[in-house]
């Protein structure tokens, strides 16, 4: 028998949307948007799309959170960009319980929190969701795999969150040192949660979760065990819209997610996400009655998320910049072992790829290895960022 969150989940459709319109209009009295033409979410269309770039415009000009209303904050969290996001620690702030109680997690767990705790938000996102479901946390964090093998044995680990490779990396390294280890449930983020690598976990006995969750939404829709898309979040509202425009596409057409959040801590009205998205039609098996979408199809721009990690056009440009023998550049992102490995390739005069490591580490704030291209040999194709993997 499915057990809920709260009674949120299974509300009708009429109830939701005069709730949360009324929601809305609170959140617009709260914010910069123009409330004049909107009396509920059927109204959100006439409101301009909010773009990460325009946050961090306004973040230059007025840092940290560039003037916007921003309340009860107990931390500032900074992400690639840079961006700053603000952090609360009241009840579910994020809303991550709602998908940590779809995954099973309870009172009686110990979860074996792989997200990073530094400068970055995911760490204390989880952590904050484990709080509001009672589970305890062991704050691992990410590298030092022997260690977490070793934690999650002597504390009897029954839960992993963090993102889909890296529990791969511990269980691996369980096998290697001949450790049992506990973990039966996974709540995983940060990256694309591939077939395959669902079927290991469950091959292992482990129920593998994935949500969609942002750094500054919080989570904005997760998999139920009945595993048929993801349940949006009842704090956000969604549109799917043609990209690079705020105009809805028609049901279940593919388009850019935007959200808006009905966090009164932290108003954001039609936030585009840059990731690529559809409507699913009727509701979950599993009895939430909320809309449903089919999960990450990609990016709207060319962003892409490598090893947890966006890598931005932009930071291709400065990798360019920041080295006099680079004439041009490609970031490559292709899964090896269950893995995301990134490639980069250097069109350059140089014969020796060890000398631009350092830069290709310092821009894209991760490893990657370097492949020398010929002058005049990347295609002209206006790509920086090329995502080779399947999503199949």
């Amino acid at each position: 028998m499915t057990t809920y969150f709260d009674t949120l989940e299974t509300r009708s459709t009429d109830e939701r949307s005069a709730e949360q319109s009324a929601a809305l209009l609170k959140q617009l009295g709260r914010s910069s948007a123009d409330e004049g033409s909107v009396g509920s979410i059927d109204d959100l269309p006439k409101l301009p799309v909010f773009r990460k770039s325009d946050l961090v415009a306004l973040q230059s000009d007025k840092p940290p959170f560039g003037g916007l209303n921003v309340s009860n904050i107990a931390h500032i969290f900074q992400s690639p960009g840079p961006i700053y996001e603000p952090g609360g620690i009241s009840h579910d702030w994020w809303r991550i319980g709602r998908f940590l109680h779809a995954c099973g997690i309870g009172k009686d767990d110990v979860v074996q929190n792989c997200f990073g705790y530094h400068l970055t938000p995911a760490g204390s996102i989880f952590e904050n969701g484990a709080r509001a479901v009672g589970a305890t946390v062991l704050p691992a964090g990410t590298g030092q795999t022997e260690l977490q093998v070793r934690a999650a044995k002597d504390v009897g680990s029954t839960a992993y969150a963090g993102t889909p490779d890296y529990l791969k990396v511990i269980l691996d390294k369980a096998d290697e040192m001949g450790v049992a280890l506990g973990i039966s449930k996974a709540a995983v983020g940060g990256g694309a949660l591939f077939p395959s690598l669902r079927q290991e976990y469950a091959d292992r006995g482990i129920l593998c979760l994935q949500n969609y969750a942002t750094a500054d939404l919080g989570n904005v829709a997760y998999e139920s065990q009945a595993q048929e898309g993801m349940i949006i979040d009842e704090g956000v509202i969604v549109e799917i819209v043609i990209p690079g425009t705020g105009i809805p596409v028609e049901p279940g057409e593919v388009g850019e997610v935007i959200v808006t959040s009905l966090n009164p801590d932290y108003p954001l009205i039609r936030f585009a996400t840059g990731d690529l998205s559809a409507m699913m039609a009727g509701v979950s098996p599993c009895g939430r009655t909320n809309t449903r979408i089919k999960g990450w199809m990609g990016r709207a721009d060319q962003t892409t998320k490598i090893k947890g990690m966006f890598v931005r056009p932009e930071q291709v440009a400065d990798l360019v910049a920041s080295h006099d023998g680079i004439a041009r550049a490609r970031v490559i992102a292709t899964r090896e072992a269950e893995k995301d490995v990134l490639t980069v390739q250097i069109e350059t005069a140089a014969t020796e790829p060890n000398g631009f490591a350092d830069a290709v580490q310092s821009t894209l704030k991760m490893k990657g290895a370097v492949e020398l291209v010929a002058l005049g040999a990347l295609p002209r194709d206006g790509l920086v960022i090329e995502d080779r993997r399947s999503y199949d």
